[in-house]
């Protein structure tokens, strides 16, 4: 298994511990309701809310840009290097949102997807 393929169950899981952090804050959590649209409405579990729900609408783009980078042996090291980035990107874009930091969160958002593009046209740019 390659590092690239690697990210792949790593940032799903950055999308569920995004989550996670919500419910662990500040108790009040009932795993009975778990969607419940009032448990959401402070702030900080906001803003959670939508970083996890954004990382679900990025999952779409990453993993067939990796998968088919990796079954058109794209060079691996860079690959492996564009997804590395890419996870901490969107690790780094959590942390804004949750520090409620707009502006520095939409260009690391506009960074995570450029690596994603780069990522997925990769095959196309890198045949050689």
């Amino acid at each position: 298994m390659t590092i690239a393929e690697l990210t792949l169950p790593i940032f799903v899981l950055l999308i569920i511990a995004t989550i996670g952090l919500a419910k662990a804050r500040g108790g009040g959590y009932d795993n009975a309701r778990p969607r419940d649209p009032a448990f959401y409405q402070e702030a900080f579990r906001a803003r959670a809310l939508a970083a996890h729900q954004n990382g679900w609408e990025a999952l779409p783009l990453f993993a067939p840009g990796v998968i088919l980078a990796e079954m058109r042996h794209a060079p691996q090291v860079t690959l492996n290097a564009l997804a590395v980035a890419f996870v901490l990107l969107r690790a780094a874009y959590v942390g804004m949102y949750l520090a409620d930091k707009p502006s520095a969160r939409s260009l690391v958002w506009l960074c995570a997807f450029a690596v994603n593009l780069a990522i997925f046209f990769m095959p196309w740019w890198a045949v050689g």
